[in-house]
């Protein structure tokens, strides 16, 4: 599961910048279970996005969420470019509309949707 969680992670905040997305790794650091082994795979990654962002709204953060989700679903996909994965994975969350504030972090991610 950590892996899957790094891949999103390095693609959703290549630079480490952002202290959400880095809790969200770090919430996840020691889990060296299979992703498959999860239940709740649709839901447990944006869980935890929701216990690291608390009241502080982060695109970043929801999308490393997706992209860990989509690839807890798709792991033959894990090593896909990053701008498809983040397509895909925003597509398979929020559909063709997602909400303006991941719009707006994918356009300026150079990512359309």
């Amino acid at each position: 599961m950590a892996d899957v969680v790094r891949r999103a992670v390095a693609i959703c905040d290549p630079d480490g910048d952002d202290d959400l997305v880095t809790d969200f790794l770090l919430a996840y650091e020691d889990s060296d279970e299979p992703v498959t082994a999860l239940e709740g795979r649709d839901r447990e990654f944006f869980e935890t996005a929701e216990r690291v962002q608390g009241a502080m709204p982060g695109a970043s953060v929801q999308m490393a969420a997706a992209v860990a989700t989509y690839i807890a679903f798709r792991r033959d996909e894990l090593g896909d470019d990053d701008a498809d994965l983040l397509r895909l994975a925003a597509r398979a969350q929020f559909g063709e509309n997602p909400p303006d504030e991941i719009a707006t972090w994918l356009q300026d991610a150079g990512v359309t949707v």
